[in-house]
């Protein structure tokens, strides 16, 4: 059996643990999938232990009794860390080569890159990612692969991506309690964009919008290279706390208001649309406009966006990005929510749905929604970076960092025969 990969979402709305592994058209099978309501996460980053291990545990066991074809017993997972605490920087780094006759390798580049790791970062902080995104060699620039070229002085420009310790290490606490283990943890809009864009989007130059629940990602591509990463502290969280302000109900009405008639451009309803909500014990219910509810939804819709084309102008890409913006997680599907992005920014938009790299699946759910963008983007992730360990290490992924797939019971028949095979050397 292939390899399987688990992607943990720890999102501030749900938990979503989904399970893939590659066919032999490259494409990823999702396998299994559970959900869980995420109650111990804000604005993306864990602010309740115990409540987040209770989640982690639903999500996980669930994702194990899915699967079609036996039991799953999930042991490793990669991860993906999200906040308002996540930073971007450029920065240039070199290495000397002491040998001419000899190619640039993998190995002088892993050199490179391990050098960025020890940058010396604010108290509090730690490198997340290092992502080249050109090299130099010998002063000719604009070179994307050096491997294989001659050279005594090889430097790159690099974008790297920073959070903080506490973050990432309750983000840990969290999947080790449960008995999991990280394999890694990836920035979510970079997993996002994994599932959602093309290489030709990339190459063209395109911005991913994830509208999460506690959070917005945006990361910038042009040229194939990211650019830009960014994380907003608002998202579709703050959109139900409006509606629940402006409409004097519950949240959870709020919330089924938003999701059933909501709409992010008021011009787009009715205006004599009108939605009846049960009042409390003994109370007349509540007759709520359509039109002003959009209304709500829109005035902070509009906010979130200027935040994101602030983001895009600050980037220095704002006039080279042909593929638009691609809009993406739960709160892409808001009615004209794509619409508003083109009317705000001038530039075209579009709905990400993951299926960009899936195989037809099994799964009951609907996997492709754009709120499993990035859940589905973790597992793209985690192959990615078996093909590019197996090149250096091919024993990191052996049997010690396996993502079990076998049944308890193949398992206990294993320690069962090495003991019959003991027996019988002893006789």
């Amino acid at each position: 059996m292939s390899e399987i990969i688990v992607g943990l979402d720890i999102g501030t709305t749900k938990i979503a643990c989904i399970v893939g592994r590659r066919t032999e058209h490259n494409k990823i099978e999702i396998l299994s999938m559970g959900k869980a309501e995420s109650v111990g996460v804000t604005r993306g980053v864990v602010s309740n232990i115990e409540k987040t291990v209770q989640s982690i545990k639903t999500a996980v066991e669930q994702a194990q009794e899915r699967v079609v074809d036996g039991k799953l017993n999930i042991q490793v997972v990669n991860v993906g860390i999200a906040g308002q605490h996540i930073n971007s920087l450029q920065h240039r780094g070199m290495l000397m080569r002491d040998n001419l006759d000899t190619e640039i390798s993998q190995a002088d580049i892993d050199a490179l890159i391990e050098d960025m790791y020890k940058l010396v970062m604010q108290p509090g902080e730690e490198i997340i990612h290092v992502l080249p995104q050109e090299y130099i060699v010998d002063n000719e620039q604009g070179i994307k692969d050096p491997i294989g070229m001659a050279g005594i002085r090889l430097e790159a420009n690099f974008h790297i991506i920073t959070g903080q310790i506490a973050a990432a290490k309750n983000i840990k606490k969290c999947v080790d309690k449960p008995g999991l283990e990280v394999d890694e943890m990836i920035l979510e809009p970079l997993a996002s964009s994994e599932a959602v864009l093309s290489d030709e989007e990339k190459e063209a130059g395109v911005v991913l919008v994830d509208i999460g629940g506690g959070t917005t990602d945006i990361a910038i591509f042009q040229d194939g290279i990211i650019r830009h990463t960014a994380v907003i502290p608002f998202g579709g969280n703050i959109i139900t706390e409006d509606i629940k302000e402006g409409c004097t109900i519950m949240k959870r009405q709020a919330e089924l208001l938003k999701v059933k008639f909501g709409s992010a451009l008021a011009s787009e309803s009715q205006d004599n649309e009108i939605v009846c909500i049960p009042g409390l014990r003994g109370r007349e219910p509540k007759e709520i406009s359509v039109k002003n509810l959009a209304a709500i939804i829109q005035a902070r819709m509009e906010e979130i966006i200027e935040h994101v084309y602030y983001e895009i102008r600050n980037s220095g890409y704002e006039k080279k990005l042909i593929g638009g913006i691609v809009v993406t997680g739960g709160g892409a599907q808001l009615k004209h929510i794509t619409q508003l992005f083109e009317y705000i920014t001038g530039m075209d938009a579009r709905i990400g749905y993951p299926n960009e790299h899936l195989a037809p699946s099994t799964m009951v759910e609907n996997i492709t929604s754009p709120m499993y963008a990035t859940g589905i983007g973790l597992v793209i992730k985690g192959f990615q970076n078996i093909d590019r360990n197996s090149t250096v290490d091919a024993s990191k992924y052996g049997a010690a960092k396996n993502h079990s797939t076998k049944t308890k019971g193949s398992f206990f028949e294993k320690i069962l025969s090495k003991g019959r095979t003991w027996f019988e050397e002893e006789d």
